[in-house]
C-alpha cells in the first residue's frame, strides 16, 4: 500500500510539473517537457556600448523536438537565426543542447550557428537568482497550464571568452552577463513585452521586466513582472495582481512600467529607435516553424527609479538596456517595410 502511494504521488507531481507549474520552492530550471522552453543569455559592455545575446527555443512537435537559434549584436547590428531539426533540454538541472551547434549551462555556453555567429563564453562570479520560495513568476509559477511562466535565474556574473559577430570578433572579458527562461504549454502569448538592463553607473545593479497576456483554459489576463536587484544586493519584484500591481504602456519604441506595493515604487522607461532594432524570430512549436514576431532593441535607453515608502532608494540610466515588443502583426509589418526577415524559418524534419 505504501508503495503504491508513493507511486502515485509521484505521478501526480510528475503531472503537475509537466503542464509548466513549480510548487513553491521548486526548482524551475530543469525542463518541464511543455510545448517550448526558452533559455536565453545577453553580455554587456557598456563602456564600449556593445550587446551580444544568444537564444535557443527547444520546441515540441509531434515528430520530435527542434530548436529556433540566434545570435544577434549591437552596435553593428549583426543577426543570425537558424533552425536546428532537433533539441535537448535538461530535466534535472539547467541545460540546452542543439546538436553539436549549441550547448549552454549555468557556468559555459558554446554557440557556432556559421562563421559570423560565433560564442564561446564562460560565466565567472555568477549572481543567481536569491529567492529559493518563488522565481520570477511569483505565484503564477504554481498555476498550472499557463501559456507562458518566466524566470530570470542569472543576475549577474562575469563573462570569460570571446563572440564572432557579423564581421567582428569581440573579446568578452568582463562584460556582464545575464540569463533567463521561459517556457509553455503553447510557446509564446498573442503578445508580449520584455526588457532587461545592466550597465547603469553601479555595475551590480539588474533590471529585468516581461509580461504579456497570460491565459490558463477559459482564464485570459494581462500580467507583468519587474524585477530590481539593488546596489546593496537586494532583490525587489513585483507584479502580483492584487498586493503589487504592475502597469505597462508599450509601443515599438517606448516602454513605460510602473509598479507599487505597500513599501515599494519602481518606475521605467525606456526608449529604443524602430530603424535599429532586430526583428527575431517566435517558433510555433507544432508547426515546425518559425515566424518573425519580436521587435528586439538592444542598445536601448533605460531609466529606472526605486522609491521605499516615498524615500528615492535608487535612480539610474543605462544606454545598453534590451526591449522588446512581441506580437505577430506588428513585426510582420515592420518586416515588410524592411524587406526582410529572419533567416531558416521552416525546421526540417527528423531524419
Amino acid at each position: 500500500m505504501t508503495s503504491l502511494l508513493v507511486d502515485a504521488l509521484s505521478s501526480v507531481r510528475r503531472a503537475y510539473r509537466s503542464s509548466g507549474a513549480d510548487r513553491p520552492f521548486g526548482d524551475p530550471l530543469p525542463a518541464h517537457g511543455v510545448a517550448m522552453e526558452g533559455y536565453f543569455w545577453r553580455f554587456t559592455d557598456p563602456d564600449q556600448g556593445r550587446v551580444v545575446i544568444a537564444l535557443n527555443g527547444i520546441n515540441r512537435a509531434p515528430d520530435g523536438t527542434w530548436s529556433t537559434l540566434g545570435v544577434a549584436s549591437h552596435p553593428n547590428g549583426a543577426l543570425r537565426t537558424v533552425v536546428h531539426p532537433a533539441g535537448w533540454a535538461a530535466p534535472d538541472a539547467l541545460g540546452v543542447r542543439s546538436g553539436d551547434v549549441f550547448f549552454g549551462s549555468p557556468g559555459r555556453l558554446r554557440v557556432d550557428l556559421g562563421p559570423d555567429a560565433q560564442v564561446d563564453v564562460e560565466v565567472r562570479d555568477a549572481v543567481p537568482w536569491p529567492r529559493r520560495s518563488v522565481g520570477g513568476s511569483s505565484i503564477f509559477q504554481s498555476v498550472p497550464g499557463l501559456n507562458q511562466y518566466w524566470h530570470p535565474w542569472l543576475l549577474g556574473g562575469s563573462a570569460h571568452g570571446r563572440a564572432v559577430v557579423g564581421d567582428d570578433t569581440w573579446d568578452l572579458d568582463g562584460w556582464s552577463v545575464y540569463a533567463e527562461k521561459n517556457w509553455g504549454k503553447g510557446g509564446f502569448p498573442d503578445s508580449w513585452w520584455w526588457g532587461q538592463a545592466q550597465g547603469f553607473a553601479e555595475p551590480s545593479v539588474c533590471v529585468a521586466f516581461a509580461g504579456g497576456e497570460v491565459t490558463a483554459g477559459p482564464l485570459r489576463t494581462t500580467v507583468t513582472a519587474l524585477v530590481v536587484l539593488l546596489p546593496n544586493g537586494r532583490l525587489v519584484r513585483l507584479g502580483d495582481p492584487v498586493v503589487s500591481p504592475v502597469r505597462a504602456e508599450v509601443s515599438d519604441e517606448r516602454w513605460l512600467v510602473s509598479g507599487r506595493s505597500a513599501q515599494w515604487r519602481i518606475d521605467v522607461e525606456g526608449v529604443g529607435r524602430l530603424d535599429r532594432a532586430h526583428v527575431l524570430p517566435v517558433p510555433l512549436p507544432a508547426q515546425r516553424r518559425n515566424i518573425a514576431g519580436a521587435i528586439e532593441h538592444l542598445g536601448a535607453s533605460m531609466h529606472v527609479t526605486v522609491r521605499r515608502r516615498g524615500r528615492l532608494v535608487w535612480e539610474g540610466t543605462s544606454d545598453v538596456a534590451a526591449l522588446e515588443h512581441g506580437g505577430i502583426a506588428r513585426a510582420r509589418a515592420e518586416v515588410v517595410r524592411r524587406g526582410h526577415a529572419p533567416e531558416a524559418v521552416d525546421a526540417p524534419p527528423v531524419q
